[in-house]
């Protein structure tokens, strides 16, 4: 994992993705899949920012999905 040091205080939900190392899509189904724990509030996902706090926990979220079953 690489981690750069950034002075943003926010990031726009095309830029946490280029963080993140996914697709926008793949960034807004994570959040909805395990982070969103009300329907109504899933409309708001594609209008988003994310902090650079929310970026560590998306990232472990990230690298969980990439572990295969089992390991």
């Amino acid at each position: 994992m690489i981690l750069t040091k950034n002075n943003k205080s926010y990031y726009s939900e095309a830029e946490a993705a280029i963080e993140l190392g996914v697709s926008v899509d793949e960034l807004r189904s994570l959040v909805k899949a395990r982070i969103v724990d009300k329907e109504e509030d899933q409309g708001n996902v594609p209008s988003a920012t994310y902090q650079p706090s929310d970026l560590v926990l998306l990232r472990f979220l990230v690298a969980q999905r990439q572990v295969p079953i089992g390991a």
